[in-house]
């Protein structure tokens, strides 16, 4: 008996110490290819730009809300040494203290004061001075300090979602769309219902914008496809995955995290629920505008849009009786490209 107690602990302690070596192995894995995230500035395709002090963005300690930009540029037909503009924009905040998230995302067209240069739309403000004028941009506008970045591209963004396995989402609408000026490559074609999208059937779905609200649907599926992948990315298997999940959208990935603040981050985001969600301007607050021919969208009142932005953070909408409308999906009225 003495003899088969034994055998049973050392069972248990080559159990643990198996465990503890993948767990070792798991985090020197992600550790490194988070830092691959961060580019040299001969990697990295805004290699170009100065590093301005006054664009510097302000350093996270731990304890105070995190702020990170989130921009998405589509990169075809770009010409060697051209920046795409960030035609998608969220910034995902985060506080340490009360483990509560918000994401708002930025209507491209809006029209704002771009720090250094003249007014123009939000989403130029990449090409103007990479993305230390793009976090200080935005910080501008939503009165939140930015202390980080993420860029992706459209084959980045496929091989998420490829990589975590897909997200099985509802499709509000039929959505069809098709660009021959492409070749076709980025043609969107979705039915309505509950489905398992892919990579490109997920990019799909958040590029659709042509019907009566344009970007505004969009930004709103944007925000609620995002809080879907950030839920399967906590399923326990994508975490074992994670070293390989990384691996496989290192390329096309942009930041100013370090691997240290990534690992923080994780922990925080993982502890962390999403609160709540929105757009930016508000609607209320969007006035129709045209510069140079074009239409833009201004904002009636900056100070009021601040104020928004704060009476938002407040805000904890998973505290809040759930409405007969809500679903899983933005809005019936839905957006592409």
């Amino acid at each position: 008996m003495r003899k088969k107690w034994k055998w049973t602990l050392f069972s248990v302690l080559a159990l643990v110490v198996v465990a503890l070596l993948l767990v070792g192995w798991k985090v020197y894995g992600t550790y490194h290819e988070l830092g691959e995230m961060s580019k040299s500035k001969d990697e990295s395709r805004f290699g170009q730009f100065e590093d301005k002090p006054e664009e510097k963005p302000p350093e996270w300690t731990g304890t105070e809300r995190v702020n990170i930009l989130l921009m998405g540029g589509d990169e075809r037909g770009l010409r060697k040494g051209e920046i795409a503009r960030s035609d998608s924009m969220m910034v995902a905040s985060f506080d340490p203290v009360t483990k509560k998230a918000h994401l708002f995302s930025i209507l491209r067209d809006t029209y704002v004061d771009i720090p250094g240069y003249k007014n123009n739309r939000i989403n130029t403000a990449i090409t103007l001075g990479g993305p230390n004028l793009a976090m200080k941009t935005v910080g501008n506008l939503l009165g939140l300090d930015i202390q980080y970045y993420v860029y992706v591209d459209f084959q980045g963004f496929i091989k998420l979602v490829d990589a975590i396995g897909g997200v099985d989402f509802y499709v509000e609408k039929d959505m069809h769309y098709t660009d021959a000026a492409d070749g076709h490559v980025y043609d969107i074609d979705l039915k309505k219902g509950q489905q398992h999208l892919d990579g490109e059937h997920a990019l799909q779905y958040v590029r659709f914008r042509h019907d009566a609200m344009s970007d505004f649907t969009r930004t709103e599926r944007q925000r609620a496809f995002l809080k879907a992948v950030a839920d399967k990315l906590k399923n326990g298997w994508n975490l074992m995955k994670l070293p390989e999940i990384l691996n496989k959208v290192n390329p096309y990935i942009e930041t100013n995290l370090s691997a240290n603040d990534m690992l923080k981050l994780a922990s925080l985001g993982y502890k962390s629920h999403q609160a709540g969600s929105a757009q930016i301007p508000p609607m209320d607050l969007i006035s129709d505008e045209r510069e140079a021919g074009a239409s833009v969208l201004g904002v009636k009142d900056p100070e009021a849009l601040k104020e928004y932005v704060q009476e938002e953070l407040q805000k904890d909408e998973t505290t809040a009786p759930a409405s007969p409308s809500a679903s899983a999906s933005a809005s019936p009225s839905a957006s592409a490209e």
